[in-house]
């Protein structure tokens, strides 16, 4: 768990403001306000354009809350798109420096400012390729509005190397190189960095009603469930890759193979084994999702209705899977825009209208 680090302001609104700008100061008076807007407004772009559930239910935010989801968002979308796209993703650098460590978890005080510096000095690294443009401006853009989020509200950094980790497990020619799954227990060790570490992320910026640590579990495992419908839902797109992220275990319990299941890629149809195996793994993923409905009630009231909203929609998928007789092959899954909204606006009308000191 994050802990409040030696010479760090405790409110968040009190740390420093990083520019965006690539020649310009990265701290001091100089910084502005304005570059780290800009900063900020492409990582809300972003969410806008690949996470519409997440960014709907983000409206449900404070301003600076939600930019900070829409920061952890963009900044996990980026690595995502460098392991999908990059021409030699095995290139990324372990970012764990020895000197970095010391700086963020030892016993010697930094200043903020500092702190930021080094964070986002890491984030770079991690993402090091000699076949990316480093000066991307979007990219330069979402790794400073990344360390600012993370400096702000004091995320623990070991969220952030869990879930590269987990990115690196999709790298072909890295040692935890893997593109199947036997049981779900392997799944939920790759999914405690590529969804749950996303969940930890996000605890400081929501706030809590208890000790953020009583609150983990259920913000992991909310996590986990989010991941798993994309995994059903994404079922074809993942077999293209060569991925299959259903745990071939639970699949061979129906009589589904992995030929058995490319068969029904090239056939563009779900056959009855495949569509029971689904109907199990749905029913996996809704008992997830009932675990982890209890945590939202230890995030701060104002947040509730946001995570309830992202909750209630993405679980909505499974809905539409089995309305669709588990055709994943044939359509990807969609909540309908009227139905996002309509959530949404629910969401709104149980909104707390609390006053939120600490929600920067």
């Amino acid at each position: 768990m994050s802990r409040q680090r030696p010479g760090a302001p405790a409110d968040p609104a009190a740390r420093p403001i990083r520019s965006a700008g690539e020649n310009a100061p990265t701290t001091g008076p100089d910084a502005t306000v304005d570059s780290l807007d800009a900063a900020y407004a492409s990582c809300r772009r972003v969410a806008a354009e690949h996470g519409r559930t997440y960014y709907l239910a983000t409206t449900l935010l404070t301003p600076p809350r939600r930019r900070a989801v829409h920061a952890l968002y963009a900044f996990a979308r980026m690595v995502d798109d460098i392991v999908d796209h990059a021409d030699d993703p095995a290139r990324v650098l372990d970012p764990r420096d020895g000197a970095f460590v010391a700086a963020a978890d030892g016993p010697a005080a930094i200043s903020p400012a500092q702190h930021l510096d080094l964070v986002e000095k890491q984030l770079r690294l991690a993402l090091e390729h000699g076949d990316i443009d480093s000066g991307d401006p979007r990219r330069r853009q979402i790794l400073t509005a990344a360390a600012d989020t993370i400096a702000r509200y004091d995320i623990a950094h070991t969220h952030f190397w869990t879930f590269l980790d987990a990115m690196r497990m999709d790298v072909p020619g890295t040692a935890g190189h893997r593109t199947r799954y036997a049981t779900m227990t392997e799944l939920r060790e790759y999914m405690r960095g590529s969804a749950a570490a996303i969940g930890l992320q996000l605890l400081p910026v929501l706030g809590t009603v208890v000790p953020v640590a009583d609150a983990e579990p259920a913000a992991a495992a909310l996590g986990e469930a989010f991941q798993l419908t994309n995994f059903l839902r994404d079922v074809a797109e993942d077999l293209d890759r060569d991925r299959i992220y259903l745990p071939t275990e639970e699949l061979a319990a129906f009589g589904v193979d992995e030929a058995h299941l490319r068969a029904c890629r090239a056939r563009g149809r779900v056959d009855q084994p495949l569509r029971r195996a689904l109907a199990h793994l749905i029913a996996v993923n809704r008992d997830i999702y009932r675990r982890a409905e209890p945590g939202i009630e230890l995030l701060k009231p104002r947040v509730r209705p946001a995570i309830h909203t992202a909750a209630a929609l993405y679980a909505e998928i499974l809905d539409r899977i089995e309305a669709a007789e588990y055709q994943v092959f044939e359509r990807r899954a969609t909540v309908p825009n009227h139905r996002r909204i309509l959530v949404a606006a629910k969401g709104f009308a149980t909104a707390v209208p609390l006053p939120d000191r600490g929600a920067r």
